[in-house]
Protein backbone atom coordinates (compact mmCIF):
# COMPACT_ATOMS: atom_id res chain seq x y z
CA UNK A 1 0.00 0.00 0.00
CA UNK A 2 1.66 3.11 -1.15
CA UNK A 3 1.46 6.97 0.69
CA UNK A 4 -2.08 7.83 -0.79
CA UNK A 5 -3.88 4.87 -0.32
CA UNK A 6 -2.50 4.34 3.20
CA UNK A 7 -3.30 8.24 3.35
CA UNK A 8 -7.07 7.43 2.26
CA UNK A 9 -7.58 4.54 4.29
CA UNK A 10 -6.67 6.57 7.22
CA UNK A 11 -9.20 9.42 6.56
CA UNK A 12 -12.20 7.40 5.73
CA UNK A 13 -11.01 5.70 9.49
CA UNK A 14 -11.17 9.04 10.86
CA UNK A 15 -14.22 10.02 9.10
CA UNK A 16 -16.10 7.01 10.34
CA UNK A 17 -14.60 6.94 13.62
CA UNK A 18 -15.80 10.66 14.22
CA UNK A 19 -19.50 10.06 13.39
CA UNK A 20 -19.63 7.17 15.10
CA UNK A 21 -18.17 9.57 18.50
CA UNK A 22 -20.52 12.40 16.68
CA UNK A 23 -23.67 10.61 16.48
CA UNK A 24 -23.31 7.92 19.25
CA UNK A 25 -27.01 8.09 20.78
CA UNK A 26 -28.00 6.73 17.49
CA UNK A 27 -25.36 4.91 16.50
CA UNK A 28 -25.49 2.25 19.44
CA UNK A 29 -28.31 0.15 21.04
CA UNK A 30 -31.22 -2.35 19.90
CA UNK A 31 -32.26 0.06 17.09
CA UNK A 32 -29.58 2.16 16.06
CA UNK A 33 -28.87 3.82 12.76
CA UNK A 34 -25.68 4.09 11.99
CA UNK A 35 -25.04 7.27 10.08
CA UNK A 36 -21.24 6.33 9.42
CA UNK A 37 -21.92 2.55 7.51
CA UNK A 38 -22.52 5.04 4.44
CA UNK A 39 -18.67 4.51 3.56
CA UNK A 40 -18.90 1.24 3.42
CA UNK A 41 -19.85 1.34 -0.12
CA UNK A 42 -16.76 3.58 -1.26
CA UNK A 43 -14.80 0.48 -0.99
CA UNK A 44 -16.29 -0.04 -4.40
CA UNK A 45 -14.33 2.42 -5.96
CA UNK A 46 -11.43 3.06 -3.62
CA UNK A 47 -10.51 -0.75 -3.00
CA UNK A 48 -8.63 -1.83 -0.44
CA UNK A 49 -7.73 1.72 1.07
CA UNK A 50 -11.38 1.74 1.32
CA UNK A 51 -11.98 -1.64 2.94
CA UNK A 52 -9.08 -0.98 5.65
CA UNK A 53 -10.45 2.16 6.44
CA UNK A 54 -14.21 1.56 7.28
CA UNK A 55 -13.10 -1.44 8.77
CA UNK A 56 -10.67 0.77 11.58
CA UNK A 57 -12.91 3.13 11.91
CA UNK A 58 -15.21 0.93 13.49
CA UNK A 59 -12.78 -1.00 15.36
CA UNK A 60 -11.86 2.78 16.48
CA UNK A 61 -15.51 3.97 17.03
CA UNK A 62 -16.73 0.72 19.35
CA UNK A 63 -13.43 0.61 21.27
CA UNK A 64 -14.12 3.72 22.14
CA UNK A 65 -17.79 3.21 23.35
CA UNK A 66 -16.58 -0.11 24.94
CA UNK A 67 -19.49 -2.61 25.00
CA UNK A 68 -17.98 -5.90 25.00
CA UNK A 69 -14.66 -7.04 23.08
CA UNK A 70 -17.11 -8.82 21.22
CA UNK A 71 -18.43 -5.92 19.83
CA UNK A 72 -15.27 -4.14 19.11
CA UNK A 73 -13.89 -7.44 17.14
CA UNK A 74 -17.26 -8.69 15.32
CA UNK A 75 -18.59 -5.23 14.35
CA UNK A 76 -14.86 -4.53 12.64
CA UNK A 77 -15.47 -7.98 11.29
CA UNK A 78 -18.83 -7.62 9.85
CA UNK A 79 -17.33 -3.92 8.26
CA UNK A 80 -14.45 -6.08 6.85
CA UNK A 81 -16.47 -8.83 5.33
CA UNK A 82 -19.00 -6.27 4.07
CA UNK A 83 -17.22 -3.76 2.27
CA UNK A 84 -14.90 -6.42 0.43
CA UNK A 85 -17.58 -8.27 -0.37
CA UNK A 86 -19.03 -4.34 -1.81
CA UNK A 87 -15.43 -3.88 -3.35
CA UNK A 88 -15.87 -8.07 -4.93
CA UNK A 89 -18.98 -7.37 -6.38
CA UNK A 90 -18.96 -3.62 -7.80
CA UNK A 91 -20.38 -4.40 -11.05
CA UNK A 92 -23.69 -5.22 -9.06
CA UNK A 93 -23.23 -2.46 -6.35
CA UNK A 94 -26.65 -2.56 -5.15
CA UNK A 95 -26.94 -6.32 -4.58
CA UNK A 96 -23.76 -5.77 -3.07
CA UNK A 97 -24.94 -3.23 -0.42
CA UNK A 98 -27.57 -4.87 0.28
CA UNK A 99 -25.74 -8.61 1.09
CA UNK A 100 -22.92 -6.25 2.85
CA UNK A 101 -26.00 -4.51 4.92
CA UNK A 102 -27.53 -8.57 5.86
CA UNK A 103 -23.82 -9.46 6.85
CA UNK A 104 -23.69 -6.25 9.07
CA UNK A 105 -27.35 -7.17 10.16
CA UNK A 106 -27.10 -11.19 11.13
CA UNK A 107 -23.55 -10.47 12.35
CA UNK A 108 -24.18 -7.87 14.62
CA UNK A 109 -27.56 -8.27 15.52
CA UNK A 110 -26.55 -12.20 16.73
CA UNK A 111 -24.67 -10.94 19.72
CA UNK A 112 -26.22 -7.08 20.47
CA UNK A 113 -29.08 -8.94 22.30
CA UNK A 114 -26.87 -10.36 24.21
CA UNK A 115 -26.64 -6.52 25.55
CA UNK A 116 -29.66 -4.66 25.42
CA UNK A 117 -33.18 -5.51 25.35
CA UNK A 118 -35.21 -6.23 22.14
CA UNK A 119 -36.55 -3.61 19.94
CA UNK A 120 -40.22 -3.69 19.59
CA UNK A 121 -40.80 -3.65 15.74
CA UNK A 122 -44.83 -3.34 14.57
CA UNK A 123 -45.57 -4.60 17.97
CA UNK A 124 -45.13 -8.02 16.58
CA UNK A 125 -43.66 -10.36 19.70
CA UNK A 126 -40.33 -11.58 17.91
CA UNK A 127 -37.82 -13.80 19.29
CA UNK A 128 -34.87 -11.70 20.55
CA UNK A 129 -32.36 -12.21 18.56
CA UNK A 130 -34.28 -11.92 15.55
CA UNK A 131 -35.60 -8.61 17.16
CA UNK A 132 -32.31 -7.43 16.91
CA UNK A 133 -31.05 -8.75 13.26
CA UNK A 134 -34.02 -7.50 11.91
CA UNK A 135 -33.40 -4.31 13.07
CA UNK A 136 -30.00 -4.05 12.47
CA UNK A 137 -30.47 -5.03 9.18
CA UNK A 138 -33.01 -2.37 8.62
CA UNK A 139 -30.72 0.29 9.82
CA UNK A 140 -28.25 -0.71 7.65
CA UNK A 141 -30.04 -0.96 4.99
CA UNK A 142 -30.91 2.58 5.28
CA UNK A 143 -26.92 3.77 5.58
CA UNK A 144 -25.54 0.97 2.98
CA UNK A 145 -28.08 0.90 0.56
CA UNK A 146 -29.76 4.29 0.23
CA UNK A 147 -27.25 6.66 1.38
CA UNK A 148 -24.02 5.20 0.75
CA UNK A 149 -25.42 3.66 -2.65
CA UNK A 150 -26.50 6.97 -3.71
CA UNK A 151 -23.20 8.79 -3.28
CA UNK A 152 -21.14 6.40 -4.67
CA UNK A 153 -23.45 6.26 -8.05
CA UNK A 154 -23.87 10.26 -7.87
CA UNK A 155 -19.37 9.94 -7.29
CA UNK A 156 -19.59 7.58 -10.68
CA UNK A 157 -22.04 10.01 -12.73
CA UNK A 158 -19.88 13.04 -12.29
CA UNK A 159 -16.33 14.11 -12.59
CA UNK A 160 -15.56 13.73 -9.22
CA UNK A 161 -13.83 10.31 -10.07
CA UNK A 162 -11.73 11.20 -12.88
CA UNK A 163 -10.12 14.26 -10.93
CA UNK A 164 -9.13 12.18 -8.05
CA UNK A 165 -7.25 9.70 -10.48
CA UNK A 166 -5.69 12.84 -12.31
CA UNK A 167 -4.00 13.31 -8.87
CA UNK A 168 -2.96 9.32 -8.78
CA UNK A 169 -5.53 8.14 -6.30
CA UNK A 170 -6.62 4.55 -7.57
CA UNK A 171 -10.15 4.31 -8.88
CA UNK A 172 -12.28 1.11 -9.44
CA UNK A 173 -15.10 1.69 -12.18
Amino acid sequence: MNVRELSIATVLAAMYAALVFVLAPISFGPIQLRIADFLIPFSAILGWPGIIGVTLGAFIGNAYFFLSPIDVILGSAANLIASYLIFRGRNNLMISCFSASLIIGITVGSYLWMFFPPPSIFDFSLPVWLAMIISITLSSIIAICMIGYSIVRTMQSTKILKTLASKGIKIYD
